[in-house]
């Protein structure tokens, strides 16, 4: 029997531009390889799980797109993937979502999002999607999509018996409601400084933010640490489990392809620390390539690297 995985999140259109470094108040600055990639924390993190997965698991796709071209081929990309998508719900009279993205030469990258079709990700969304996240293994979502709907999603999986797991990005101030119904919480160092309080510079920072979230009821958490790796803290043991070191061309989908990745590894079986190994490996292969979709590897990609290592 075929595990699920169900993500319910947004859909955007980058627009990506290479520039020397980040433009300042006032500055003009000339880019080069303007390009259009397929985004959006959700998308990405369902492409990642979809490339990644092999013939024993299914993924599912809750979100919206525009009444426009560039919706309905972003949705045609996905089913090229092997994405269901029968619950990817097309809005009138709205526009698919954008994102704005500068790539500075250090490989850091700096995002600008106009929500579009993403707004409409409303309960009554999440209402109308309830089979797809009852009948799933895991349920991951972020927040670029209305906070109501993704509370109602995850009291949907808790009362289903769903792991439900947040990818808290873009950061912002959560309610005990909805964190005490995530078995899993996988923040950056800047997201689980805004949710806890605590300044996450190293391990003794990172336990601290990690009992935080402990407190609300979470049951495992993953704080990713950039080139230092990701810290996890799960059934009283702690570590900093570390990365891969490659030359960095753009990190948009790096977060993103780690978090499909790392679910993907789960329910294959894969204990915590090989999971994380193998999301570590998906997420650095993808930072040495362009764009956000574009640059998430396959599962043959994937094995074929660590094999190697």
């Amino acid at each position: 029997m075929k595990k699920t995985l169900t993500i319910l999140g947004s859909i955007n259109a980058d627009h990506v531009i290479s520039v020397p470094h980040f433009a300042k108040p006032g500055e003009t600055l000339t880019g080069h390889h303007y390009h259009i990639a397929y985004g959006g924390k959700g998308a990405n993190q369902a492409v990642a799980a979809a490339r990644l997965s092999d013939e024993h698991t299914q993924v599912n796709f809750i979100g919206c797109i525009g009444d426009d071209d560039l919706g309905r081929t972003m949705k045609n990309a996905f089913e090229q993937d092997g994405i269901n998508t029968q619950f990817i719900h097309q809005i009138a009279h709205q526009t698919t979502g954008i994102a704005m993205i500068q790539v500075a030469a250090s490989g850091e990258n700096s995002i600008v999002i106009s929500a579009g079709a993403n707004g409409c990700l409303d309960e009554n969304i999440v209402e109308q999607s309830r089979s797809q996240i009852e009948q799933a293994d895991l349920l991951l979502m972020q927040l670029e999509t209305p906070l109501p709907a993704v509370i109602k999603a995850a009291q949907i999986a808790k009362n289903n018996g769903v792991k439900v797991v947040l990818n808290p990005a873009p950061a912002q101030k959560l309610p005990d409601e909805l964190l005490a119904n995530l078995n899993m919480i996988t923040p950056n160092e800047t997201e689980a400084e805004i949710l806890t309080g605590v300044k996450v510079t190293d391990l003794e920072s990172a336990v601290k933010s990690a009992e935080i979230f402990h407190q609300k009821g979470i049951e495992t958490v993953l704080i990713t640490l950039g080139s230092k790796g990701v810290f996890v803290s799960h059934q009283g043991q702690q570590e900093i489990v570390a990365g891969f070191k490659v030359n960095a061309v753009d990190t948009t989908a790096a977060g993103d392809t780690f978090n499909g990745a790392f679910l993907i590894a789960l329910l294959d079986g894969k204990p915590l620390q090989d999971a994380i190994r193998f999301a570590h490996v998906a997420a650095a292969i993808s930072v040495t390539r362009e764009g956000a979709q574009p640059s998430i590897p396959t599962r043959a990609e994937t094995l074929d690297f660590l094999k190697s290592i």
